[in-house]
């Protein structure tokens, strides 16, 4: 009896001990996301203002909304191998993450690259998003690992509450910067190196408590050998394949608008640094109140019946923009966006976890990303394009947010009723 009681003790304490390290990192992931999101506040907010601040072309407004995120996630396809390099999930994220905080040091200098300093910010831009989503599929593994499947959707609408409220207080400061220091090209110019340094150091203080995690063991699957393109051939005859189909299509046609938005408001609209601020900062604050709400519909309801009803709730977001420039009027259609986009997102983070067994999961995840960045690049060309021939609207954007918003509504009818249920 002595012997099986010798024998049950460390094997209870070192259970008690695993769970005691996951309790405290999942409150380091929150403080984690948290500087994680200032640094989105102060920084990837504002980097369509600094381009339209640099006098950036509609095309480039365009290939800045786009061709990053599109390239970061074509590079995630080399996710796998790197992480076999690092053989540590913790290793390799914490990495990356201290290289896309420097990358805000030559994003900030491209003011002094003179006539080609727009697609200078776009190549710094690039090697930012490659940094930042290359750890996508690890991250998304090692969290996968740390939270239950019960407590999923409470959890990460908590943890993305914060967050945004973070991002919300950080985006009106580093809006009120900026409108602190207008007056001639230099002043402004040192309001965007201000809140870029503030950028740098809220993702060093991230990385920090990344570090601070603990990674549960990992184990690679040499058994998973599917490829790219035997990915693509079962995709339509699998649930995740059609909800990542979805997804493309969707992110498709949500790019050949989103890229054009700040030029609107700031070319046609003629806003200031504060009204923009405001208004993005109405659509993060909507989010944030309603976060919560929707992680525990998700855990109640079940993923599917959410992303249904965000599904068909957010193609309106890019029609209402058509109807007036209003400045309180866009607000409302700002709070409208946050709300809806909450659900969706939350929806369909939770719809991969529940679809994509754990063995393939990073692969899965780093294939859905290349497929989606593929998908907004070309949304987002040809948003460019129709903006540049635009001769039906009295302001040239008009068309692009009319049939975003007609493609989305035709996505979500087609694809929705064909994903099932999971859990």
């Amino acid at each position: 009896m002595e012997l099986k009681h010798k024998n049950k003790t460390p094997i209870k304490k070192d259970k008690e001990n695993t769970e005691e390290k996951i309790k405290k990192s999942l409150r380091y992931s929150t403080l984690d996301a948290s500087f994680w999101a200032s640094m989105a506040g102060f920084g990837e907010s504002f980097f369509s203002a600094f381009a339209v601040f640099l006098k950036a072309s509609n095309f480039q407004l365009g290939l800045l909304g786009s061709l990053p995120q599109a390239i970061g996630s074509v590079f995630q396809l080399f996710s796998e191998r790197l992480l076999k390099f690092f053989n540590s999930r913790k290793k390799f994220t914490a990495t990356f993450i201290f290289l896309q905080a420097l990358m805000y040091i030559p994003v900030a200098l491209v003011f002094f690259l003179g006539n080609l300093n727009v697609y200078f910010l776009i190549l710094f831009l690039c090697m930012y998003y490659v940094f930042g989503m290359m750890i996508g599929p690890a991250w998304s593994s090692w969290m996968g690992d740390l939270v239950s499947e019960e407590t999923r959707g409470t959890y990460f609408g908590r943890r993305n509450t914060i967050a945004g409220y973070i991002s919300f207080i950080t985006l009106l400061i580093g809006g009120y910067i900026l409108e602190s220091f207008t007056g001639d090209v230099k002043t402004q110019y040192i309001g965007f190196s201000i809140i870029f340094t503030l950028a740098l150091l809220s993702r060093i203080v991230s990385f920090m408590f990344l570090c601070a995690k603990y990674e549960p063991k990992y184990t690679h699957y040499e058994d998973n050998k599917t490829g790219f393109i035997d990915f693509l051939k079962n995709a339509r005859s699998r649930n995740y394949g059609m909800f990542i189909i979805f997804l493309c299509l969707m992110n498709f046609s949500i790019f050949i608008a989103a890229p054009f938005f700040a030029g609107y408001m700031f070319y046609d609209l003629k806003l200031s640094y504060t009204k923009y601020t405001i208004l993005i900062a109405a659509a993060v604050i909507a989010k944030n109140f309603s976060l919560p709400v929707w992680g525990k519909m998700v855990d109640r309801y079940g993923t599917r019946k959410i992303l249904t009803l965000a599904g068909y709730l957010m193609p309106a977001i890019s029609l209402w923009w058509l109807f007036s420039g209003n400045f309180y009027y866009l607000i409302f259609v700002q709070i409208y966006g946050g709300f809806v986009w909450a659900g969706f997102e939350i929806a369909a983070f939770n719809f991969f976890f529940d679809t994509i067994i754990p063995q393939k999961r990073a692969r899965y995840i780093a294939y859905s990303n290349v497929l989606n960045g593929i998908a907004l690049f070309i949304g987002a060309m040809i948003g460019g394009l129709i903006v540049k021939y635009n001769h039906f609207f009295s302001s040239e954007y008009m068309l692009v947010f009319l049939l975003s918003g007609v493609f989305r509504y035709v996505v979500s009818f087609i694809f929705i009723p064909k994903l099932r249920e999971v859990r």
